[in-house]
């Protein structure tokens, strides 16, 4: 099969694509064939090994201290069953499904990934029916993150939410999900993703290069810095009074709860996803280029499937 394959950290050129063995599933594994996966800021710090200081040494002891451990990168994907293990009961062949491989040895840049029925640290469900594989593979990732934090802000209806970095993956979900919380959502992105990120139900918006957002007058519920790029210490000049700040810096942990809830809510049609760019498998390292410059809106799209 193919499969990108890294062997050290890099620019993008370390992706290659390469032909390796077909896994065999084990007893309690199922065989996907994958028709789609992305390119998440994870699979891109993965590859760089563009960790903050503070955590480049835990990080390298965990994803490798010399070279990559994890030979394909790949965080989400969407594909269909194609053998299941002997002692597999929740999926069936034929089954479509999307989930992430987080915890996993390999990724979803390849024609197929092996995955266990349940494991710690990563999500698997049949994918939403009314969704392509490629809209599918841009749900996980993005969107749970979304959720985690939001929860952990204790969103209510009729708040008034600020996302800094509102055009991104996670900031385009968060979006969606504040405005279907009944609150009232104020994005802050470029000029040129106001269009987009309106579409997607916010109120207000804020050019962060043309103004900042904790020097105005309007004040906050929470405020969910979905890029990495804000501080607690701002959010707070714009605080209501007990103002939650939220932020990507810190640690996610995956659920199926909150697969299945995604599931359900873009089965609605409540969430969608929003596809910047489709690059085929081989043209990979053009995909990374277009994610490492920073100016991609919602989601990357890997296609995988001839």
């Amino acid at each position: 099969m193919k499969a990108v394959i890294y062997e050290e950290y890099g620019p993008p050129e370390v992706l290659k694509l390469k032909q390796i063995e077909k896994p065999q599933p084990k007893e309690n594994e199922i065989l996907v064939k994958i028709h789609a996966a992305t390119v998440t800021s994870g699979d891109v710090r993965l590859r760089s090994s563009d960790f903050p200081p503070l955590f480049w040494l835990p990080a390298r002891l965990i994803f490798g201290l010399f070279k990559p451990k994890k030979k394909i990168l790949g965080h989400e994907f969407a594909g269909v069953v194609e053998e299941t293990g002997k002692n597999v009961s929740g999926f069936n062949v034929g089954d479509e499904v999307f989930g992430t491989t987080t915890m996993l040895k390999t990724g979803s840049y390849a024609e197929y990934i092996c995955l266990p029925e349940k494991w710690k640290g990563g999500v698997l469900n049949l994918k939403p029916q009314n969704l392509s594989f490629h809209e599918a593979a841009a749900l996980p990732v993005g969107a749970m993150t979304a959720i985690y934090f939001l929860e952990k802000a204790k969103l209510k209806n009729g708040q008034n939410v600020l996302i800094y970095g509102a055009s991104g993956s996670v900031g385009s979900y968060a979006v969606q999900i504040a405005t279907q919380k009944g609150s009232r959502v104020t994005g802050v992105c470029s000029t040129s993703n106001f269009e987009m990120v309106r579409s997607l139900g916010a109120e207000n918006l804020i050019d962060y290069k043309k103004e900042d957002y904790s020097e105005g007058n309007e004040k906050f519920d929470i405020i969910f810095d979905a890029v990495g790029k804000t501080t607690k210490s701002k959010a707070k000049k714009v605080f209501k009074n007990g103002g939650i700040f939220v932020s990507i810096k810190t640690m996610t942990k995956e659920k199926d709860e909150h697969l299945k809830l995604i599931k359900e809510m873009a089965e609605k049609g409540i969430l969608k996803p929003f596809i910047d760019r489709y690059f085929k498998l081989d043209e990979i390292v053009k995909a990374h280029e277009y994610v490492d410059r920073g100016r991609k809106k919602g989601n990357v799209v890997i296609d995988i499937a001839e």
